[in-house]
């Protein structure tokens, strides 16, 4: 499907302002293209009617709750019809200070007060709106996505699975190759970095991840996502993180699933803040900082002590990734918490080598780093955990088994 930018009717929009005013309205319109740029594609769109440009995409899951997003190609209000096994009886969207979003694009509902362990039907429907008057408003087409379903977590899961893929670098194929490896039940995705070379435009991150995943896993099973390096690049970096929710709306965030507690940081770039190629519109030192001060905090909490065990997840390694500035800087940051805290494992990517390193005297927990992006250098890893043990086990893109580590 072909990207619409917006729903107003062209003849009409034509018709009521001047090309000077379509340049300003519609870059104001479209963060992350420039005028010309945005003039270019409205005069380009073909009459496709209104249509999904994704599938829906599962997010933030818990017992009780599982944020639904996707995205249409005109503005529109927006809905989820879900219920319990094969019902859809019940029906949400998404309010904001009392207005329920509409006139939007990019869609995200929560479905609230859900019943633990406990599978879910679900579809979305868009409503286009063709006019938005202050005080008139008219609709057009309905649209309806497939019928799909979810299971909620227990209250207190004994167990959780994952999966990780790091540094495809806008190799969509990558995504099903490396998760049809996978021959066991798994909870969820986590994506850590570098998924994309960098950000130029939504229809990228459509193509490159949101469509490959949905037509794997993403409709059923939910998935979290951490920016690389390579993810603050390009006119649409700021932009992306509308595409994704994560707790608490932060780009780095902790949750617990079952026996394990997890740690998410987004390790910024891997250059000085100050290099040519950020033009001064760039500060990293300063979020790994903010990070750093919220991790200590959340390295305190008793859900961290008590859990049985604690993974960090990490684009940018704090070793065996060499000394550029961002490696060094989040090794000056992190490493000293993590010793003191009692990290038992970190996982990350970034430098494109696979490899697992056991425990030593510079990190006494052990470091894995999956590889990519290039045929013959990707990898899947899979965690999987109860309360006695946490097994890791690393596979290249042929389904070899490249590395393992154990903790009990």
């Amino acid at each position: 499907m072909k990207k619409e930018n917006n729903a107003l009717p062209r003849r009409q929009f034509l018709g009521n302002v001047s090309k000077v005013g379509i340049l300003g309205s519609l870059a104001a319109f479209l963060p992350g293209s420039s005028s010309a740029e945005v003039l270019e594609s409205f005069a380009a769109i073909p009459e496709d009617g209104h249509v999904f440009l994704t599938k829906p995409y599962l997010q933030l899951p818990s017992a009780d709750s599982m944020t639904i997003r996707w995205v249409t190609n005109k503005l529109c209000y927006s809905w989820v019809e879900y219920g319990e096994g094969t019902n859809l009886d019940l029906k949400a969207n998404h309010v904001t200070d009392g207005l329920v979003d509409a006139h939007n694009r990019i869609n995200f509902v929560k479905l609230k007060d859900l019943k633990p362990a406990t599978k879910y039907s679900y579809r979305v429907l868009s409503k286009e709106i063709t006019d938005f008057q202050p005080y008139s408003l008219k609709y057009g087409d309905t649209i309806t996505s497939e019928t799909y379903s979810f299971d909620t977590l227990k209250t207190n899961p004994e167990s959780v699975s994952w999966l990780i893929l790091n540094d495809i670098h806008d190799r969509p194929a990558s995504i099903p190759h490396l998760l049809k490896l996978n021959n066991e039940d798994y909870d969820y995705v986590f994506f850590n970095g570098d998924i994309f070379d960098f950000q130029k435009d939504e229809q990228q991150i459509i193509d490159n991840m949101l469509k490959p995943s949905t037509d794997v896993f993403a409709s059923t099973k939910p998935f979290m996502f951490v920016r690389g390096n390579h993810e603050t690049r390009g006119k649409f970096s700021r932009e992306l993180k509308d595409y994704f929710s994560n707790k608490d709306d932060k780009g780095y965030f902790a949750y617990q699933w079952g026996p394990v507690f997890n740690i998410v940081l987004d390790t910024g770039e891997d250059k000085p803040d100050d290099h040519p190629v950020y033009a001064g519109i760039v500060d990293f030192d300063g979020y790994r900082k903010e990070q750093a001060k919220w991790l200590e905090e959340i390295m305190k909490s008793s859900a961290y002590k008590k859990a049985k065990f604690r993974v960090v997840m990490m684009h940018i390694p704090l070793y065996h990734s060499g000394d550029w500035h961002g490696p060094m800087h989040c090794q000056k940051l992190f490493a000293p918490l993590f010793k003191k805290h009692k990290v038992d494992l970190v996982i990350s990517g970034h430098t494109h080598t696979y490899g697992v390193w056991p425990p030593s005297a510079e990190h006494p927990y052990p470091v894995i780093i999956g590889g990519g992006p290039k045929e013959g250098n990707r990898t899947l890893i899979k965690v999987k955990a109860d309360s006695k043990t946490l097994d890791l086990v690393m596979l290249k893109d042929d389904g070899s088994e490249v590395g393992k580590y154990s903790l009990s």
